[in-house]
């Protein structure tokens, strides 16, 4: 079981993220500390040793379906940044002036506010499927960062002509042999795809592929296709590894206005 680090003489915490806030202001140079009032970055246990992921056959749901949702997930660490590099290059010219009049602070993710698809973030997450003998209508994908739920309509409906922008946009979702497809529309231009202000528009439509390779790990790709943000599609891909038995997703209480960065001493 994984185990929450309880550090003594706190009376609040107002500030969860500080692994992105700091990482992030070391990046740019400057605006951060190499550890905050709570210590180093890994202070809350973000930093956690696993044992090797499984490697068995991936295990089905009695109609023959990938089974997703025994256990929880969590994404390999790797650069956030680094998997939109190619579509920086790809900016319009006014999504690069936004990019560049964005700073640190500005960071909806800093401020509770919902990740929206494809950023890394250290918590993990489960699938909840449907387990009747008859097909599934919906799936949910449960975040522990910050209690957040995506809804996947999984019926056969199409988009609908007119959607309201939100920050997890519209999903409809189906199986395409080892792989569930996620086509989601609808969201709103506020969330960050990375701790430096890559932007995207209303316009936004991105299709992910999530694949059980095996028992142990999950492959994922995003084709990103903005043309209000970048002049073609991209794609970005990322994979994920099961956690061990037993574990389960924490409560995660972050209000949205909270004071940015003051339990990590990121002023």
């Amino acid at each position: 079981m994984r185990k929450l680090l309880v550090v003594a003489g706190i009376s609040a915490v107002v500030m969860p993220l500080l692994a992105w806030p700091l990482a992030a202001a070391q990046a740019q140079g400057g605006g951060g500390n190499t550890a905050g009032v709570l210590g180093p970055v890994n202070a809350l246990g973000q930093d956690v040793k696993r044992p090797p992921a499984p490697t068995g056959p991936a295990p089905r749901l009695p109609d023959g379906t990938i089974d997703l949702g025994e256990g929880i997930w969590v994404s390999v660490p790797f650069n956030a940044e680094s998997g939109f590099r190619r579509g920086e290059a790809l900016l319009l010219p006014s999504a690069k002036a936004l990019m560049a009049s964005r700073q640190l602070t500005d960071d909806p993710l800093s401020w509770c506010l919902p990740m929206g698809v494809v950023r890394y973030t250290p918590y993990p997450f489960r699938f909840i499927q449907n387990y009747t003998h008859k097909k599934p209508t919906h799936l949910y994908i449960l975040y522990e960062t910050m209690r957040t739920f995506r809804q996947v309509f999984m019926d056969g409906r199409t988009h609908p002509p007119e959607l309201d922008p939100t920050w997890f946009g519209h999903s409809i979702g189906w199986y395409e042999k080892e792989a569930l497809v996620i086509d989601t529309l609808g969201f709103n231009d506020k969330f960050w795809f990375d701790n430096r202000g890559m932007p995207h528009s209303e316009q936004l439509h991105t299709v992910e592929r999530w694949t059980r390779i095996d028992a142990g790990h999950l492959a994922t790709e995003v084709t990103i296709d903005d043309p209000g943000t970048f002049s073609r599609p991209f794609t970005v891909t990322f994979q994920s590894t099961i956690a061990q038995p037993g574990d389960e997703l924490m409560e995660y209480v972050c209000q949205e206005n909270n004071q940015y960065g003051f339990a990590s001493g990121v002023r």
